[in-house]
């Protein structure tokens, strides 16, 4: 069984993306510089942000972070998305999710100018990405992507199972797995909440990629032999015998399910890492398009 260590490979990435940066410190350009937008103070969201603004920090990228209060209202969020948008200054901005109940999702991040939709969420960029165009991938399916190719996993001809289809992970990894070119080509069941006898689905599947946020769903009975598991999901269970009082688990049961792969992702250190690996990687592109664009 080969671990699938997204710990490492993010850690690869960000010294690549810090030697390009560098180059564009030694040639007198301007470095890349990522916004991110958090609305009211969650504390999962409080602490992904942090880690977006220490990892701006590794590669030398430049980072801002707009905190606004709990009781924002749309129309206040959505005044600062123009100004963002507007400001030639930064290249790619996010917008932390979950927003406050009294803000529609979807309306803010269209809002978001497709040039610097870094997390990939924009239709433009969506539907560019179904169509095999150049553009922004969503960070975590890009990341898993990447995790593909370094180890060098086939994926050509392969059955791929799809466990969620949210917009951020299990649809983009359902369109991305089954494109030409690799990782891709592989053959692609989209699996979700109505579907039935998943486990005789499953169990057929060469490489099974769940984002489902239910805490050890698969088990080693759902898995065939030599199978490739990429576990996406993260949810905090309540732990006493921990120090922060719960413990981070994934959809997989790890510990029966590893026993019978070829390749599996840990949770934490196997996907999460990725995601802000590939927001950097995007935010890097972003610079290079604006310069680009700039010089035309």
């Amino acid at each position: 069984m080969i671990l699938l260590d997204g710990k490492k490979v993010s850690n690869d990435i960000k010294d690549e993306i810090a030697a390009e940066v560098q180059k564009m410190k030694d040639r007198g350009e301007k470095v890349p510089h990522l916004a991110a937008v958090l609305v009211g103070d969650d504390g999962a969201s409080l602490t992904y942000v942090g880690s977006k603004v220490r990892s701006c920090e590794r590669v030398g990228f430049e980072s801002t972070l707009v905190r606004m209060s709990n009781t924002t209202s749309e129309l206040e969020l959505l005044k600062k998305i123009h100004e963002l948008n507007d400001n030639d200054d930064i290249d790619g901005f996010i917008i932390q999710l979950p927003l406050p109940p009294q803000i529609n999702t979807q309306k803010v991040l269209m809002a978001v100018h497709p040039d610097k939709d870094v997390d990939g969420f924009h239709p433009e960029n969506f539907g560019k990405m179904a169509l095999d165009m150049s553009t922004f991938i969503p960070a975590t399916p890009f990341g898993i992507l990447e995790l593909l190719e370094r180890y060098d996993v086939e994926t050509k001809g392969k059955h791929t199972v799809v466990i969620g289809r949210s917009h951020i992970v299990g649809r983009p990894m359902s369109i991305l797995m089954g494109r030409r070119g690799f990782p891709g080509n592989s053959t692609v069941t989209l699996t979700h909440s109505h579907t039935k006898n998943i486990t005789q689905i499953t169990c057929q599947a060469d490489i099974i990629i769940t984002a489902l946020g239910q805490p050890n769903f698969l088990k080693a009975e759902m898995v065939k032999d030599d199978a490739i598991v990429i576990d996406v999901g993260i949810t905090r269970v309540p732990d006493e015998t921990k120090k922060r009082g719960y413990r981070i688990t994934g959809d997989v049961d790890f510990e029966n399910v590893s026993k019978k792969t070829s390749h599996i992702t840990p949770v934490p250190g196997g996907v999460g890492p990725m995601t802000i690996a590939m927001l950097l990687k995007n935010t890097l592109l972003a610079r290079e398009r604006h310069l680009m664009a700039n010089r035309r």
